[in-house]
C-alpha cells in the first residue's frame, strides 16, 4: 500500500442520488476528487452510483441527453460510473413508485477494494453504512464521510473524519449569483461555523480556506492550518438565527468576506444566510421559521 508506492492510496465511493436529494445538488465532483485526494494522495478507484431511469428516457430526451453528459462529464474526471436502472413498481392502492438503491454495490466495492487502499472517502449520508464504515476500519483504512444535509448522526460518528459538504471550497457553488473573487479573498463568498461567541455583541466564524492535508489545525494561528476565521458582528446573523444557538457546529453560513473597518488586515462577515441546520432550529424556535415546501429537481443529475 502507502509503503510500497510512498503516497497514500484513495477510494473514493459516491451514492449520486443521496448526495443530490441532501443539498448536494450541483456538486463539482473533480473538488472531490481534489479533496478526498490532498495531501499528494493517490486515487487508485473513483467510483459514482447513479440511477438511470430507461423507461422515462424513451418518452424525454432532455432527461436521456443531460443524463448522458454528466455520465460523460464523471468519466472525464476518472470516476467509473455504476449505473443503476430505476424499477418501477405498483403498491396495493394502485401507486406506482420507482427503486434504484446502490447501497450494496457500494458497500461490496468498498470492502473488496479496501486491501489496496489507504483512505476511503464515502460520498453518502445514510446510515446503513455505519457497519460498511467500521468494517472498512477494521481491516485498517481510514474512513471519512462526506455529505450535506440528512446526514445520519451515527454515520458521522463512525467516521475517522466527517465533514459537511457544504464547508470545502468551491465543492457546491454560493448561492449569490454575482461575480465573486476566489473563495477566502476580500469579496468572496464562503461557507463556515460559529466557533466562538463572546456574548458581547459579536462572534467569530471559521471557514476552511484551501484544502490541504492538515485538516486537524483547526486553529487557524497554526502554521500549515488550511482554516481561517472572520470577525461577525450580531446584527449580521440572520433572523431565524438565535445567539442563544451560537456557538454551533451544527449550523453552517455563508456569507461575504470583507474588509473590517477600523482593523487593518483583517475581514469581517456580512449578508449571512443559514444554508444547513435549519431543521434543528425548527424544531427549537418553530415560531422564528415560515414552513415552506421544496421540490426535487426532475431529474436526479448534478450538471
Amino acid at each position: 500500500m502507502s509503503g510500497r508506492r510512498g503516497r497514500l492510496s484513495v477510494g473514493v465511493f459516491v451514492d449520486v442520488t443521496n448526495l443530490a436529494r441532501s443539498g448536494g445538488y450541483g456538486m463539482r465532483y473533480d473538488v472531490l476528487r481534489e479533496f478526498a485526494c490532498r495531501g499528494d494522495a493517490e486515487p487508485v478507484r473513483l467510483n459514482a452510483y447513479v440511477s438511470y431511469d430507461a423507461e422515462r428516457a424513451e418518452m424525454d430526451y432532455l432527461y436521456r441527453d443531460g443524463q448522458y453528459r454528466f455520465y460523460s462529464t464523471l468519466r472525464d474526471l476518472g470516476y467509473k460510473v455504476i449505473q443503476k436502472n430505476v424499477r418501477w413498481y405498483t403498491d396495493e392502492n394502485g401507486n406506482r413508485f420507482g427503486k434504484a438503491n446502490a447501497d450494496l454495490d457500494l458497500a461490496v466495492d468498498a470492502l473488496l477494494q479496501s486491501d489496496n487502499l489507504d483512505r476511503v472517502l464515502l460520498g453518502t449520508g445514510d446510515g446503513d453504512f455505519v457497519q460498511v464504515v467500521r468494517a472498512l476500519q477494521n481491516k485498517g483504512c481510514r474512513v471519512e464521510v462526506v455529505a450535506f444535509d440528512n446526514v445520519s448522526a451515527e454515520l458521522r460518528r463512525e467516521a475517522d473524519l466527517w465533514i459537511s459538504g457544504y464547508l470545502i471550497p468551491n465543492l457546491l457553488p454560493v448561492q449569490s449569483s454575482r461575480s465573486l473573487a476566489p473563495w477566502g479573498e476580500p469579496g468572496s463568498r464562503v461557507r463556515g461555523v460559529c466557533y466562538a461567541h463572546t456574548g458581547k455583541g459579536y462572534g467569530f466564524l471559521r471557514y476552511l480556506n484551501v484544502i490541504g492535508p492538515e485538516l486537524w489545525k483547526t486553529d487557524s494561528r497554526q502554521p500549515g492550518s488550511p482554516y481561517a476565521s472572520v470577525f461577525c458582528h450580531d446584527s449580521q446573523w440572520p433572523p431565524e438565527v438565535s445567539v442563544n444557538d451560537l456557538p454551533s457546529r451544527n449550523l453552517i453560513f455563508e456569507f461575504d468576506l470583507v474588509r473590517a473597518e477600523n482593523r487593518e488586515n483583517m475581514l469581517q462577515a456580512v449578508n449571512v444566510q443559514l444554508v444547513s441546520g435549519r431543521r434543528r432550529l425548527v424544531e427549537r424556535q418553530p415560531q422564528l421559521l415560515t414552513p415552506t415546501t421544496g421540490e426535487l429537481p426532475a431529474s436526479l443529475d448534478s450538471e
